[in-house]
């Protein structure tokens, strides 16, 4: 046993070492996932070529039963963590193994509703699927995938050929360059599938759930406008053979750059509506922007992630310019210039190149240093040294100096203390930051209004005024929050202004800000629950139900068959509010109690059960059924909805009887229900 926990501690040390010994060429699989099993079966071959003579390698795999091995002269092992291959293996020789195996993945791999999909994002694939778990070593996937019941397979790589086999089906990709093992990845379900080609020629394949097929337009809008601009501007055509994206339920982040394959959360899925306030625009184009930076040129370690996510949050942007202007691209560095100022003055910044950096640091100041840089040395010299860069290390990994020597290359321009400022200071450059923002004369306007918010409304309300009259969209919000506090018989002539306006972000503003609403404005905020825009909708509706009460029933009336979001922000609005509106409809709460409750229900999205919980906790409308799926919730994979729950369960558990209640029906729960309540049971 000594023996065998030394071995694996060896291992462990030397996964990253293996690069100098071994170099995994190629995987090609068959998978077969099963929602009613909670399992993955695989058929797998791997090919490797031997650097130096060794007795033995080894791929990532967690937990798995091997089933079948076939392979001369070598011997297998499964452990915990890994496959290990043993034999007398020769520098220079190429040798292939095959196997058959069988696991549960514990992440990595889920089972959401109807869907299956994976998020290997780091060093996770190893979990449903023996590889490697170091961005240093790229190998060549070539995997089918086994529907069950016949759903569409999206995967990485060109589809080579499907197979019905009612009612079942298989689908074969190829995959003809190398990728880091953390880039494999499917997503399984109903799919329905719209394509279009980009400029260049490549093949772009949108999917939706069947149910959502009417939202096709308005979720994908500019996804062939931003493929087409990214390969433009930077300059080097598209690496891989085509490019997907698919939504899922319950993701885990706002999307991932899977190679050709980006998976996205379902919460970006909207309606012409939802477009104004909640899009997919920025995850798309930063996701299609790691296509290039993350998956062809890859980090070698997190020393280098801003190489990654700086780059892509960066090249999002200047998407988002092309299409919405300058202004909005100048009001997004001012957005994170101000978090990454806060973050600085705190003593929290941190440097570029520190590996534990947060997600704030690694994209956003990312985004600043190449900002920055660009304005440095000029737009010829930046997109040289793009391209040079990304020409020089495809399908290679890199580190900051590798990026560094190709901008040197580019220019005459000395960039050390740009290297110094951005990416070895801790401390954001908060006064470089300003004086590049100051070249808008957007910013500059938006600078000269923000300047006034702590004068006395007499004092700046002509500048207001003017402001509010041909609003800009995020001039005219401030204007509108500069109102706040102020006497409401002054303010009511600017708020007319703002509702005048027609600019649905300025009214917005007003719905958001305005928690006392005056009879003079009140025709204005009633005409807000018209607006295109969810997030209006909501505010007026609360907004005047609260200010109104004479009233409820007519804006009840008025928005009953709202719905809003994926989240069902307005339904959900409205039941409560319906619930608890004395004499509405009371033959009807009966079935809006219902509903509201089964909102709960892991049916739904956890962004649909997150509200859901929030509102019945509000108005204390626990019942059986929805303490049940709260101890559901508590168990979820996706770790910020998880611990929400687990904290409201808390509370939920000091009301009387509801301990001994959970305790009567222990039986009745999953098994990972079961280990979560006795470890709280046994706390308490």
């Amino acid at each position: 046993m000594k023996y065998l926990i030394l071995f694996l501690c060896t291992v462990a040390t030397c996964f990253s070492q293996q690069t100098e010994v071994v170099d995994f060429k190629k995987v090609t699989a068959l998978i077969f996932p099963s929602a009613s099993e909670q399992n993955v079966k695989g058929e797998y071959i791997l090919e490797f070529e031997i650097l130096k003579n060794t007795d033995s390698v080894f791929v990532d795999a967690k937990n798995m039963t091997l089933r079948y091995f076939s392979a001369d002269g070598i011997e297998a092992e499964a452990t915990d963590d890994a496959l290990i291959f043993r034999g007398n293996f020769k520098a220079g020789q190429t040798y292939k193994v095959n196997l058959s195996y069988t696991v549960e993945p514990k992440q990595t791999l889920y089972f959401t509703g109807n869907q299956i999909w994976t998020q290997g994002q780091g060093k996770y694939t190893s979990h449903w699927l023996p590889s490697i778990d170091d961005m240093n070593d790229k190998i060549e996937f070539d995997i089918q995938y086994f529907a069950e019941k016949g759903e569409t397979v999206v995967a990485n790589g060109k589809l080579y050929d499907s197979v019905l086999l009612p009612p079942s089906k298989t689908y074969r990709f190829d995959m003809k360059k190398p990728m880091a093992s953390y880039l494999v990845a499917f997503a399984m379900g109903n799919y329905k599938k719209r394509e279009t080609v980009s400029k260049s020629g490549v093949p772009i394949e949108l999917y939706l759930s069947e149910e959502d097929t009417a939202n096709f337009e308005p979720t994908y809008r500019y996804s062939k406008e931003i493929f087409d601009f990214l390969e433009t501007e930077i300059g080097v055509p598209y690496p891989w053979q085509n490019y997907k994206q698919v939504p899922v339920r319950d993701f885990l982040y706002a999307g991932m750059e899977n190679t050709t394959a980006t998976i996205f959360s379902e919460a970006f899925v909207v309606d012409s509506i939802a477009f104004v306030d909640r899009n997919y625009l920025n995850v798309n184009a930063h996701e299609l922007a790691h296509q290039w930076f993350g998956n062809l040129v890859t980090e070698t370690s997190g020393t280098h992630h801003w190489l990654q996510e700086g780059f892509a949050t960066y090249y999002a942007l200047l998407a988002e310019r092309e299409i919405y202007g300058d202004d909005y691209y100048y009001w997004k560095l001012y957005q994170t210039a101000e978090q990454l100022k806060s973050l600085s003055d705190e003593g929290k910044g941190q440097s570029l190149l520190d590996p534990n950096a947060g997600s704030l640091t690694f994209y956003e100041k990312g985004a600043w240093a190449l900002h920055t840089l660009r304005e440095l040395i000029g737009d010829t010299a930046f997109r040289k040294a793009i391209q040079m860069y990304l020409a020089k290390y495809s399908f290679k990994n890199v580190t900051t100096e590798n990026f560094l020597d190709e901008v040197r290359a580019a220019t005459t321009m000395d960039i050390s203390a740009w290297e110094k400022d951005w990416l070895q200071q801790t401390a954001f450059k908060a006064e470089q930051a300003f004086n590049s923002l100051l070249k808008s004369s957007f910013i500059k306007k938006y600078f000269e209004l923000n300047r006034l918010a702590a004068l006395p409304l007499s004092e700046k309300k002509i500048q207001l005024t003017t402001a509010l009259t041909f609003p800009d969209d995020f001039i005219g919000q401030e204007a509108v929050y500069q109102l706040v506090g102020e006497p409401i018989e002054e303010t009511v002539p600017l708020y007319k202004k703002g509702f005048e306006s027609k600019n649905i972000l300025v009214r917005q503003a007003i719905a958001l800000s305005l928690a006392e609403i005056p009879i003079a404005l009140k025709t204005d905020f009633e005409s807000l629950l018209n607006d295109a825009s969810y997030v209006t909708q909501e505010a007026a509706l609360y907004g005047l139900w609260t200010n109104f009460p004479e009233d409820r029933a007519m804006y009840l009336d008025a928005m009953k068959n709202s719905i809003g979001f994926q989240d069902k922000n307005i339904r959900q609005l409205w039941l409560t509010l319906a619930i608890v509106t004395p004499t509405y409809n009371e033959t009807a709460k009966p079935r809006y109690i219902d509903e509201l409750r089964s909102y709960t229900s892991p049916a739904y999205s956890f962004e649909v059960r997150q509200k859901a919980f929030g509102y019945i906790n509000e108005i204390q409308l626990y019942d059986e059924t929805v303490v049940n799926n709260l101890v559901n919730a508590s168990v979820h994979h996706n770790w910020r909805f998880r611990n929400t729950a687990r904290q409201l369960l808390d509370e939920v558990l000091k009301n009387p009887g509801t301990k001994e209640a959970l305790k009567r029906t222990m039986n009745s729960f999953t098994n990972a229900e079961k280990k979560y309540l006795s470890r709280i049971f046994s706390e308490q």
